[in-house]
């Protein structure tokens, strides 16, 4: 693996695909995945100037971090049962993948237990895919209502994965999708609830991911293999 001409690859797609909808580079959050990538590998990626990783497991984020450590910016991407969130609370920034109630007070309990507020993106399955978790489109907004009770779960935007096709332009009316429902959202004028971040595309799609308005993007395989 090269990390270093991987990544050169893909910022130069970042840059340009932001400038599709005249935006730059710097406007898009470039997110790491690491996952089965050994730590000195991801210390590579670091040198090289990569500041924000992803883990989709909870024990494998809690030893990368043992290594690594807050030299970067901590995202928690896959499913998290209630369980596990006492052991990622002091060590991830943000959480992409709240998606119900039940995971929020869980999150809420143990953010005011470090008095440490827990910024989440509600995890929306766009798709209507059976096999991938998430929130009803309808149900997201019903959720966002129950949330202003909580001061420690912090509502930063939106999470989709859209379904992996061979033709990356088929998963275009997804992430418009899920960037119709961000501005339904802010329409609502919830005073507890931010739209800062579209997180939506992974490595073979995320230049058309930010076409559509994607600002975070999780990169995995394009960056490690």
């Amino acid at each position: 693996m090269n990390i270093a001409s991987n990544l050169k690859e893909t910022l130069e797609l970042i840059e340009s695909s932001a400038q599709k909808n005249n935006r730059t580079k710097e406007e898009i959050i470039l997110v790491a995945v690491t996952k089965t990538v050994p730590p000195e590998k991801i210390q590579e990626a670091i040198d090289l100037g990569v500041t924000h990783l992803a883990e989709n497991k909870v024990q494998e984020l809690t030893k990368k971090h043992e290594i690594i450590g807050d030299q970067v910016t901590w995202h928690m991407i896959g499913h998290l049962q209630r369980n596990k969130v006492k052991y990622i609370i002091d060590k991830v920034d943000y959480i992409h993948s709240l998606d119900s109630y039940e995971l929020a007070l869980e999150i809420e309990k143990r953010a005011k237990k470090i008095e440490r507020p827990m910024k989440c993106l509600l995890e929306v399955n766009i798709s209507g895919e059976e096999s991938k978790y998430g929130l009803e489109p309808l149900e997201a907004i019903p959720l966002l209502e129950k949330l202003a009770e909580l001061h420690y779960v912090k509502v930063v935007g939106l999470m989709t994965m859209a379904p992996f096709l061979d033709d990356p332009e088929e998963t275009r009316q997804y992430f418009k999708g899920l960037k119709a429902l961000s501005e339904e959202i802010k329409n609502q004028n919830l005073s507890h609830v931010r739209m800062d971040y579209l997180s939506m595309g992974m490595s073979n799609d995320f230049h058309v991911a930010i076409e559509e308005g994607a600002n975070m993007v999780r990169v995995g395989s394009k960056l490690f293999t």
